[in-house]
């Protein structure tokens, strides 16, 4: 990530956490000095009903009281049976407990309280995290892949039924938020509210607040004495299907993101690619417009050298070596001059071999005929061989 996006998305998420503190402050604070107002109020009205209580005395019961809550104690258990009614650490609310710290919701609702249980929770929570994030990984494949079956064969029937493939796929989207949705979040908020006696707005409130791992402990499943101890354990399975669930949707929005950022790129290349060719077809264009405007071309290289004539039937070649072009007519050759030429035999031969290499190139050289040579010129000589066996050969 560049370091102009990365300021970008932390200034972003600063302002984000401002706005969020600002409408929080506006929301909770009257609400919280209405509490401290009530608190003060009740402990007038109870002193002056009992003035034999002193204010230090109180004060002192009041911090206990909420020392012991802190701790996990009830104050609906019995006063006189307090010990036969402790639902803090009886098997299924430990379990509970337990699957609180390896899903890293937390609740706070119950807290360890002695240093033996502080140092075997450190080890506890380093392992089990990564545990039940595999757990987590695993189970939310299975789930995304069961659902995505399911309405695989809905996409089927709506396919039959001759539905644009585009809005088959809107839909089987929808139905996989709708399905997960009514499963995993409509439902139980049903099941707590008549489970718990709480409202509506308050079930939907602790179960969206614990499938994203948040976790206030402000509405805890179980804390009632009446409730049985299996029913936190079966909550905790809730829990565990819950996240795998909203894992599964979280991949299915990654792999579709991906998706739409490749297919973005190979379009804005094809795009960047289009504005070229039609840059480059616009520019040839007003170039062969201009006509004597336009920059000369750079001025081709002879063969043969000024001084000196060109060799009869020898033109200089109609293209430059490498030119894609092929002339569509060969020039004549040059009419013979009345003075012999003065090229030794290498240069001939080198031309005849530039002349080769030049057709092969695709450059049309025309060639001296063979065969008929000029009166009064003078012949090729033949090339000295490095040994020469019996007789020389005539020249």
């Amino acid at each position: 990530m560049r370091s102009t996006t990365l300021l970008a998305l932390l200034a972003l998420v600063l302002l984000y956490l401002v706005s969020g503190a600002l409408v929080f402050q506006a929301l909770e604070q009257p609400h919280e000095q209405q509490v401290q107002k009530d608190l003060e109020d009740g402990r007038d009205k109870f002193l002056k009903d009992h003035p034999c209580v002193t204010q230090e005395n109180l004060r002192i019961f009041i911090k206990l009281v909420a020392e012991t809550l802190g701790g996990g104690a009830n104050p609906d258990t019995s006063w006189t049976n307090s010990s036969n009614h402790s639902t803090a650490w009886n098997l299924g609310s430990a379990f509970f407990f337990s699957g609180t710290i390896i899903t890293t919701i937390g609740y706070g609702n119950t807290a360890l309280q002695t240093d033996a249980g502080r140092l075997f929770c450190i080890f506890y929570a380093l392992v089990g995290i990564p545990l039940f994030g595999m757990l987590l990984a695993g189970v939310g494949d299975r789930l995304g892949s069961s659902l995505r079956r399911g309405i695989g064969h809905i996409e089927a029937i709506f396919l039959k039924w001759h539905v644009p493939p585009g809005l088959v796929r809107i839909l089987s989207a929808v139905l996989f938020l709708l399905i997960g949705c009514l499963l995993f979040v409509l439902t139980p908020t049903f099941v707590f509210s008549y489970l718990e006696d709480w409202s509506k707005l308050e079930a939907i409130y602790f179960v969206i607040v614990t499938l994203t791992t948040v976790g206030f402990g402000d509405y805890v499943p179980g804390t009632s004495p009446r409730q049985n101890s299996a029913y936190q354990p079966l909550a905790w399975f809730w829990i565990l299907f819950g996240l795998a669930y909203f894992a599964s949707v979280l991949t299915t929005i990654g792999n579709w993101l991906r998706a739409v950022s490749r297919r973005t790129r190979a379009e804005m290349g094809g795009l960047t690619a289009q504005a070229a060719s039609w840059t480059g077809t616009m520019t040839a264009r007003v170039t062969q417009r201009a006509g004597p405007s336009a920059p000369p071309p750079e001025k081709e290289q002879p063969l043969f050298p000024s001084s000196l004539p060109a060799p009869p039937g020898v033109t200089e070649p109609a293209c430059r070596p490498g030119s894609p072009e092929l002339p569509k007519k060969a020039k004549t050759p040059s009419p013979p001059t009345a003075s012999a030429l003065d090229y030794p035999s290498e240069n001939l031969a080198f031309i005849d071999e530039s002349s080769d290499t030049q057709s092969e190139r695709g450059c049309a050289l025309p060639r001296a005929p063979r065969g008929r040579r000029r009166p009064n010129a003078p012949r090729k000589p033949s090339r000295p061989s490095g040994r020469l066996r019996g007789k020389a050969r005539p020249v």
